[in-house]
């Protein structure tokens, strides 16, 4: 079947400005890379967007075909530019229609950037015990406190803020709140150690004032949760393009290897390992785009909202994302080790491989966290069982 027109760009901007890129990529160079304005040359920023606000209208299922693209050339680009459906899910479900116009399509017509304010150091995964507050001014909102893990919000147009009120601890609020509004502080940048094309920020904010109506509808954990699903199952499909990609450069190293005078790609161990990656890699498709038509299924239908709502948590979108984290992570290490000393060195792309893939067990929740989400809510539950 012939791959659709967007797919077939994809693939072209990764060859051009990705494959080979690596060096400049990997160097935590200043934020935001121009490499994403490149991207958005081919129209295809922030792509699943509805067509009413400027966007393709993309679905979750073509954006998994997408997301894995992008992330065999650098998986850092691919999470930078799939982030944004986190916040962006969050408004198009919650928001008002005033809210809607006013963030969402200036975002396509700029090609812009979103963040999502929610980790904090004290919190960690644990965000019913956030800090940060959100207090009722007349019909303003002010937000105080410190978020730890924020990837984009340096440069991001809106950040969308998970806060709890200062009057009722027991309410959780997301608000929407514009980058350039007073208050709002970048702290530092974040060094990590894979993703390195990506920029996450540790930010402050203090005495953040906000219109009342800048408050989506409804319980801002829950709606978090809701946002979860997409990213969790996009993060799941970097670990599908990097698992591809490192399958690819180990054919091309076992073309010019020997062992014991051999070519490399006629040992039978190799090709033993190879076959055991295809299966996985065949796997992680599966898995990902299973997950991706669940919530596909669910985005189509009138009352789409309330049955994300109902639901929170896609059970598909946490072992999709668990799943492919630790399948990517035994083909990527397994991988390095054929390489043998230089694949512990810089000079190989392997390294960086390895080092990119071990994010997809970390954020949006470790896979820990996930176990426990799973145990609570689909083992112990008697009703849950299949």
């Amino acid at each position: 079947m012939r791959e659709p027109e967007h797919l077939r760009v994809v693939q072209r901007f990764v060859r051009s400005e990705l494959i080979g890129q690596e060096a400049y990529l990997d160097s935590l160079a200043d934020a935001p890379l121009p490499v994403y304005d490149r991207f958005a040359d081919t129209g295809l920023m922030n792509w699943w967007l509805p067509k009413e606000h400027g966007g393709m209208g993309l679905n979750l299922e073509e954006s998994v075909r997408i997301v894995s693209a992008l992330a065999y050339g650098d998986a850092g680009v691919a999470f930078t530019l799939f982030l944004p459906v986190l916040a962006t899910s969050m408004i198009a479900l919650a928001g008002s229609q005033q809210l809607k116009d006013q963030f969402l399509s200036p975002l396509v017509a700029g090609n812009h950037f979103c963040a999502t304010l929610g980790s904090e150091h004290a919190a960690g995964s644990e965000l019913a015990r956030i800090t940060t507050t959100a207090r009722r001014d007349g019909n303003d909102m002010i937000l105080d406190g410190a978020k730890a893990f924020s990837t984009s919000s340096g440069f991001a147009q809106f950040l969308v803020v998970i806060a709890r009120g200062a009057d009722n601890p027991d309410e959780y609020v997301a608000v929407v709140v514009p980058r350039d509004t007073p208050g709002v502080r970048i702290d530092k940048r974040w060094d990590v150690i894979g993703l390195r094309a990506s920029a996450t920020y540790e930010v402050t904010l203090s005495g953040v004032r906000v219109p009342a109506a800048n408050v989506l509808r409804g319980n801002g954990l829950r709606l978090l949760e809701i946002g979860l699903n997409a990213s969790r199952i996009l993060i799941a499909a970097t670990a599908l393009g990097i698992a591809r990609r490192v399958r690819d450069v180990c054919m091309d190293y076992a073309k010019t290897k020997s062992v014991k005078g051999v070519p490399l790609v006629n040992n039978a161990v190799f090709a033993s390992r190879l076959g055991q990656f295809e299966m996985q890699i065949e796997v992680m498709l599966n898995q990902c785009l299973a997950a991706a038509r669940e919530y596909d299924m669910i985005a189509a239908r009138p009352e789409a909202a309330e049955e994300f709502i109902r639901q929170g948590t896609l059970k598909s979108a946490m072992t999709t994302k668990m799943f492919c984290g630790q399948a990517g992570w035994q083909i990527a290490s397994t991988a390095s080790e054929m390489f043998g000393g230089l694949g512990y060195t810089h000079d190989l792309v392997i390294e960086k491989l390895v080092r990119d893939v071990r994010y997809v067990s970390i954020v949006e929740g470790g896979d820990d966290v996930l176990r426990d989400l799973l145990f609570h809510r689909h083992v112990v539950p008697v009703t849950k069982r299949s």
